[in-house]
């Protein structure tokens, strides 16, 4: 094939412009495309897109859908005669644009994306994927399997990649998802990998070739070394089972044939390696296919090889040790998934004294129930048939992701224990969502997972979401309990559907009210849906006084059994978390509760309150709606006031009004009245008056934001018009083209 010419000033200019579109949109020419790739969607794609209003780069959104569609075969492009052109490709061209993509079903899309002639494509996916999903996989062969990690391999440990979310797994996989996860997590079965050598991508190709190279020089340096592998081969002569275990060694780091001759020349120096890698991360592996156990050696020897070579003369004179590799029923070297494994803690010294403690102890260490250490076997995490979790030495970690989600995907116990294995040690982890996984009991599993990270001082952890349908214990009880095995955490979600209906079924060694310590934490942001129990002030109490960063603090359906409970809250608010600025209450039952109302509107340190769905005048007076407007008139500090879901109707609406009156010294900015059967008539009214009060100041306000959702506005679409109309010419209006119709019979009573 002929060498392409040199390309042409147009092609360069192009190309330069292409590359630099969006900043000469907004900086240069003041224009923008915008238009013209929605257009180009209506054409080639024909549908609506979902969300349009949402959309804020049209040619981002058209060039990912469109690359996924091809990449999936559901876009035909000879179908349009502008993308049917011998010049050119449409995932090649589309590629450097996708920064999300999501792979489904058979993963088709993987081995599409691993063919030989997609190699470029790949590369261009490996500078610009940021997020990659998983949604609605099937089982899939082996040779789909080695695709998909060669895919991972490359958009992971050597590209862009963040974040690794999975959706929708009704019956996972247990080998695919743990694969999925162990290379999302830094993990690569090296050993196995090398034998598909002609496949790997270009940097593993680049970086074998510099290990043989270096390696050569090495030999070539040390003049002795030879001499003394002769030395050393003469004093093992004697014992029958030398030549077995020097071969032991090398399959056990797994080597493979195209190294072969460098590592027959540099055994010593191989051995040395695999030593080093062997006290350096600890890890454990469960086989879950035919019922035994193995344990399996998995050295990332062309990695270490580099690094172990500066230390070769120190190193030298130490005695040879590699675990070797189990010739069971899974020991067959050809297979990558007859397998799974799972990572324990890295070494820290900060546990084990490496002045003290010898190769056996450190090993005990890992798998005892120690505090530090991973999932231990907790009665919610029950091991199965017989497999299980030892001690082994695991290959150095690649690059990993710092965002895991788990959107529907049912996690056993033996899942459970290999995520908290992997989770024990991933530094590079900083948000961590796990929904609707069927945790249960399993929940120690990840408990655990978490305090043995908090024990690396580089751990990044910093965002935590744990939802589910049932709950195994009261949600402030594992609010403590997370916090009191990670302390590091700023962000926090905890939410349930629905309360465990085996009544006093807990995990083994969870605190009780008497034992709940939490140590001071990092916490910023808490949010918790309850599933319609108890506050629970006896465990969110601790939490409160231990979070003394805490910004923002979210209740959601939680009962209160006496207003004792909510004032006991408020006390602590105000005593131990100065800095919180947004707090939000959402379906709770807040009529008898008006005092704690009151207070909590008083506060001179809120910014954002958020009363939603609370019921706030279901038994109320007049006085209490005056007393709440007089309140917020005298808080300057009140940025955001959000009552949505309360019953306010027209003539409350009206009142809110005077908020912004001219004796008010009131900062308010937004104002949320969604879901509160508003009609045109009052918000016209309402609009009046605003408009009013504005300009008795002279034209100054601070209001900008009022969101209408969801109320009954087309009941009169002309005064709904102009009501509006004059509002948008005060302040920007978040509304909908809702339908009434719609409305629920338990409004009726205000209209």
């Amino acid at each position: 094939m002929a060498a392409e010419g040199p390309r042409s000033l147009f092609a360069l200019s192009a190309a330069a412009v292409s590359r630099s579109m969006a900043a000469l949109e907004r900086d240069v020419w003041g224009l923008s495309t915008q238009p013209i790739w929605r257009k180009l969607w209506d054409d080639v794609m024909k549908t609506r897109p979902p969300n349009s209003k949402n959309i804020t780069c049209w040619r981002k959104k058209f060039l990912e859908t469109f690359f996924s569609n091809v990449l999936h075969g559901v876009l035909d492009v000879s179908s349009d005669w502008r993308l049917h052109h011998h010049h050119f490709s449409p995932l090649l061209h589309s590629s450097p644009h996708v920064s999300q993509l999501t792979l489904c079903n058979m993963l088709q899309g993987a081995v599409e994306l691993t063919a030989e002639h997609n190699q470029q494509v790949l590369e261009n996916l490996a500078g610009s994927l940021r997020i990659l999903n998983f949604q609605r996989l099937l089982s899939s062969d082996q040779s789909i399997r080695r695709s998909l990690v060669l895919l991972l391999h490359r958009l992971i440990h050597h590209g862009s990649v963040s974040q690794v979310s999975m959706y929708s797994w009704p019956v996972p996989d247990t080998v695919l998802l743990v694969l999925i996860l162990s290379m999302s997590a830094g993990f690569w079965h090296s050993g196995n990998a090398l034998m598909y050598h002609s496949s790997l991508c270009v940097l593993c190709r680049e970086e074998s070739k510099a290990q043989s190279q270096e390696l050569a020089q090495e030999r070539a340096e040390r003049g002795c070394y030879d001499e003394r592998e002769r030395s050393s081969g003469e004093n093992h002569k004697g014992s029958p089972s030398a030549p077995r275990e020097a071969d032991m060694e090398v399959n056990g780091c797994g080597a493979d044939a195209h190294l072969s001759s460098v590592l027959s020349r540099a055994s010593s120096l191989h051995n040395q390696a695999c030593e080093e890698a062997s006290s350096k991360v600890p890890s454990d592996l469960t086989s879950v296919e035919g019922g035994s156990s193995c344990v399996l050696n998995q050295l990332s020897c062309h990695r270490v090889l580099r690094k172990t070579r500066r230390r070769l003369k120190s190193a030298v004179g130490k005695k040879r040790r590699c675990l070797r590799r189990s010739r069971g029923p899974h020991g067959n070297s050809e297979d990558l998934y007859d397998f799974v494994f799972t990572v324990a803690k890295e070494h820290n010294s900060g546990l084990l004294n490496k002045n003290s403690a010898t190769e056996g102890e450190n090993a005990e260490n890992w798998t005892s129930s120690s505090p530090g250490s991973p999932c231990n076997g907790h009665a919610g995490c029950k091991k199965g048939g017989s497999a299980g979790i030892f001690s082994l030495k695991a290959a150095h970690r690649f690059r990993s992701v710092s965002t895991l989600e788990l959107f529907s995907i049912p996690l056993t116990g033996e899942t459970c224990r290999i995520l908290s294995n992997l989770l024990s040690s991933w530094v590079s982890l900083e948000n961590l969502i796990l929904s609707y996984n069927g945790l249960g009991a399993n929940i120690s599993c990840i408990l655990s997972a978490l305090r043995a990270l908090s024990h690396h001082s580089d751990c990044h952890l910093r965002a935590l979401s744990v939802s589910d349908i049932f709950s195994h214990m009261p949600c402030t009880e594992l609010v403590c309990c997370i916090l009191s095995a990670f302390s590091q955490l700023h962000t926090l979600s905890v939410s349930f559907d629905l309360k465990n209906q085996l009544e006093g079924s807990r995990p083994e060694g969870n605190p009780t009210r008497s034992e709940v310590e939490i140590p001071e934490s990092c916490l910023e942001q808490l949010e918790i849906r309850f599933p319609r129990e108890p506050l629970h002030s006896a465990f969110l109490l601790p939490v409160l006084k231990a979070s003394k960063s805490l910004q923002q603090l979210s209740l959601d359906s939680a009962t209160l059994p006496s207003s004792q409970e909510l004032g006991l809250l408020l006390g602590a608010l105000k005593e131990c978390n100065p800095n919180l600025k947004k707090l939000s209450f959402h379906d709770m039952n807040l009529a008898e509760h008006q005092k704690e109302v009151l207070l909590l509107l008083q506060d001179p340190i809120l910014q954002e309150i958020t009363f939603s769905f609370c019921r706030l005048f279901e038994s109320s007076t007049t006085e209490f709606l005056s007393e709440i407007i007089n309140t917020v008139k005298r808080n300057s500090a009140l940025k955001s006031l959000k009552l949505p879901g309360n019953r306010l109707g027209n003539h409350r609406l009206v009142a809110l009004a005077d908020i912004f009156s001219e004796d008010s010294s009131s900062s308010l900015c937004q104002l949320d009245v969604s879901s509160n059967c508003i009609k045109p008539d009052g918000l016209l009214e309402f609009t009046k008056k605003l408009e009013g009060y504005i300009q008795q100041r002279g034209g100054q306000t601070q209001f900008t934001h009022l969101h209408l959702f969801q109320n009954w506005l087309d009941q009169d679409a002309e005064t709904a018009q102009e009501a509006l109309r004059r509002l948008r010419a005060v302040c920007s209006v978040i509304s909908d083209s809702w339908d009434s119709s719609q409305a629920f019979a338990d409004y009726i009573s205000v209209m």
